[in-house]
């Protein structure tokens, strides 16, 4: 994550948690099943998948590739780590199904590290552990606004998703020009796509609308649609 981003998103936690306290929700309405419908997850690790990117062509990698596979490695992991985290404090389903999408992101990254000789900054660390300093403390202030009710964690799932989403695209269109890069990145931005419908459709069923906190109204309008 770029700086200017990290300052913006931690700004962002400390005002939303001036009002996180203020909401109460109805824990057996976010257990339904309907909650997120699994043809919402966009999983990229499949046969079909792995195979098509063993068959694109190994390509020399500049240092801005090879500083953005490593980052977008943890940065999947914080997402996964947060919901995991959340789901085990709150138990929705939301959680449960987009952390599993999170990890196939993980896996689609990991693909492209294994097949460049790359080492793994995430390889071996457990839940809210980091290579990278600035993702372990956003980790912490994620989780700690999101264990105040169950809004605050579905918010907490949006910008994540927000994040992930600006991160993804500004990757692609300056830092990296390898086809097999372009494709993962491609996917896992369309795949963040989804889960941040979830989290803003989640968070309707009580009558709240979010507010996008980085995307700019055109490009989150088009995502949520």
């Amino acid at each position: 994550m770029k700086a200017k981003n990290f300052i913006i998103l931690l700004s962002i936690l400390g005002i939303n948690q001036l009002s996180a306290c203020s909401e109460s929700f109805d824990q057996e309405v976010f257990d339904s099943p309907e909650m997120l419908s699994t043809d919402e997850i966009v999983e990229v690790n499949s046969e079909a998948f792995v195979q098509y990117i063993d068959q694109l062509p190994l390509e020399e990698l500049s240092h801005k590739e090879i500083e953005s596979l490593k980052f977008m490695r943890e940065e999947e992991k914080l997402a996964r780590d947060v919901y995991l985290t959340l789901y085990e404090q709150w138990a929705i389903l939301p959680f449960k199904n987009i952390s599993k999408s999170e990890q196939a992101h993980m896996d689609a990254v990991l693909l492209l590290l294994n097949k460049y000789n790359l080492d793994d900054p995430a390889d071996g660390n457990d839940i809210g552990v980091f290579a990278n300093e600035e993702l372990h403390s956003l980790y912490d202030q994620l989780v700690e606004q999101g264990s105040t009710s169950i809004a605050e964690a579905l918010k907490v799932g949006a910008l994540i998703e927000e994040v992930d989403i600006i991160d993804l695209q500004r990757i692609i269109d300056h830092d990296v020009d390898n086809e097999d890069i372009e494709f993962v990145l491609s996917n896992l931005k369309r795949a963040s796509g989804y889960h941040l419908r979830a989290f803003v459709r989640n968070l309707k069923r009580y009558s709240i609308e979010y507010v996008p906190e980085l995307l700019d109204e055109e490009t989150y309008n088009d995502l949520i649609k």
